[in-house]
């Protein structure tokens, strides 16, 4: 029997195209089977998958097998369902006994959905049948913001908008209330404590520096190699601006523009036209030695920067000199607490960071991230978090 990767027709069910979406369709065929696999042993599975390539059956066989069946009672409906799955065929064996025939009945789940309704709405029967279930959600996170419908950027603006920026707080001037004991006596708590207790200063109280939240700058490049992914983490900007203090927000293309009042607004489609109406250079050409410059010299290293966390999305083709990039790239290392840097092409199997801009920045950055999906930039929130 020939090998093919596994393919669903019915055209209301995400085509299982990748190694990630094959991954959480499998697994979610084994539990229904009866199996429990954690959802790390899933993630493993995907990574094993991008390894061994979907063209290799033995190799797609014990990547699965290694990864999802833990147990020796597992491996026996393991094989089972990976026949059904991956071979479109029920066998165990030449001689095997005859076995009530397996049946995979496809669902997509509703935002609305309620998970108890389903076996009350099925069809009683007794075959042995696993609902296999998609979530939108689920294979939104791990697709190409490339690959984007304009109805799927509104869904994936609403998940972005769950996301937490907090980042790593920064000592700050102002003195607070302090439960230990410090060098530093809080003098008018302490006398209104001794005014309490018949003027014995009984009880005294100490001060410590306050903690304050860091300012958060996002540098979007909107030059034209970035137009498959702009108008997504444009949407995570806004996500951004909107949902934190102290954020601030720029455009970078042919010129250096600052978007931070236009994406204030809670409202997406005001703050996205308004910003979208503010960027003059979008799709155009890309400097960014010289818009990084214009904010270094106006901007961050005049106090924006200073220990803020620095975050530049761009997949680092710049027409400028990259010598210059990287002398401001510099500067802008020296000043920040964090300088990262989100190239949606990081992905690409095989990619080098061959650009001549890329290759000018890489040298002065602190973590260097993916940024094609929703899954990247949850990771980009937990590298700005450490």
């Amino acid at each position: 029997m020939s090998w093919a990767p596994p393919t669903i027709s019915d055209q209301s069910v995400p085509a299982l195209s990748d190694a990630a979406q094959i991954a959480v369709a499998f697994t979610r065929v084994l539990r229904g089977a009866g199996l429990k696999v954690p959802t790390s042993c899933t993630h493993t599975f995907a990574e094993a998958l991008c390894a061994v390539g979907l063209d290799d059956r033995d190799g797609v066989y014990w990547s699965g097998r290694a990864t999802l069946a833990r147990r020796p009672e597992d491996i026996e409906v393991f094989d089972r369902a990976f026949k059904v799955f991956f071979e479109h065929r029920r066998s165990t064996g030449d001689d095997a006994e005859e076995e009530d025939p397996l049946s995979i009945t496809i669902a997509v789940d509703a935002e609305d959905d309620d998970p108890d309704d389903g076996p009350e709405t099925a069809d009683a029967n007794d075959d042995p049948t696993i609902e296999l279930r998609f979530s939108t959600t689920e294979v939104l996170r791990h697709k190409d913001f490339a690959q984007y419908s304009s109805d799927e950027l509104v869904l994936a603006q609403e998940l972005m908008s769950n996301l937490r920026l907090v980042g790593s707080p920064r000592s700050s001037l102002r003195l607070g209330p302090s439960a230990r004991q410090t060098s530093r006596p809080d003098i008018r708590r302490t006398m209104q404590a001794a005014i309490r207790s018949g003027g014995e200063p009984i009880e005294r109280h100490h001060r410590r520096p306050r903690t304050r939240l860091r300012r958060l700058v996002l540098l979007l490049d909107v030059s034209g190699s970035m137009e498959p992914y702009a108008r997504a983490l444009l949407r995570f900007v806004h996500a951004a601006v909107a949902g934190r203090q102290k954020v601030e927000a720029f455009a970078l293309g042919t010129r250096l523009t600052r978007i931070t009042r236009e994406l204030d607004s809670r409202d997406p489609d005001v703050a996205l036209a308004a910003a979208s109406e503010r960027v003059i250079d979008w799709s155009g050409g890309t400097r960014l030695g010289d818009g990084l410059r214009t904010f270094n010299d106006e901007w961050g290293v005049r106090g924006l920067a200073r220990n803020s966390i620095v975050v530049v999305l761009s997949d680092g083709w710049d027409r400028g000199d990259p010598a210059t990039l990287s002398e401001q790239m510099e500067r802008l290392h020296r000043v920040t607490h964090r300088l990262v840097w989100v190239n949606p092409l990081k992905v690409t199997p095989g990619y080098a960071p061959l650009a001549r801009g890329m290759a000018a920045a890489l040298p002065h950055l602190d973590a260097f991230v993916e940024g094609h999906s929703l899954a990247a930039m949850e990771e980009l929130c937990r590298v700005i978090g450490e």
